[in-house]
């Protein structure tokens, strides 16, 4: 992980922290995959998660490159970006492709496992996040 990544670079890394910000301000990060969709970056989430919740009320989210857990390196800051919530099955093609073609097995996994358990019977949407 670089100490200064570019907006572009994001999308090459294996896991993002995605800040979103509740309606008080407060940050929630989490640990995301992330592809590269032009210049925009693109994330699957389930549409019921919290994300997409702050998501609705302000699409102004922070990046930074972090581990599979979500730890982020000592001195990266973080870049600015905003969310578009996207839902329709022409973007979320899209974007899972791109996903999918990035992450492989691992990407098959976890979805298999979603489908499994209570969370796959959620649906999915794509945030679609540009610099600002």
């Amino acid at each position: 992980m670089a100490n200064d990544p570019t907006f572009a670079a994001l999308g090459d890394e294996r896991f993002l922290s995605l800040t979103t910000f509740r309606k008080s301000g407060e940050r929630v990060s989490a640990p995301v995959w992330i592809g590269r969709d032009g210049d925009a970056l693109v994330v699957t989430t389930p549409e019921a998660s919290g994300k997409v919740k702050r998501l609705r009320n302000s699409p102004r989210v922070e990046l930074r490159p972090c581990s599979r857990t979500g730890r982020v390196e000592a001195g990266v800051d973080p870049l600015p970006g905003v969310a578009e919530v996207r839902t329709d099955e022409a973007s979320r093609e899209r974007a899972t492709g791109i996903i999918r073609r990035k992450y492989g097995l691992e990407y098959r996994i976890v979805m298999a496992i979603e489908r499994l358990t209570k969370s796959g019977r959620a649906n999915r949407v794509i945030l679609r996040i540009t610099r600002v």
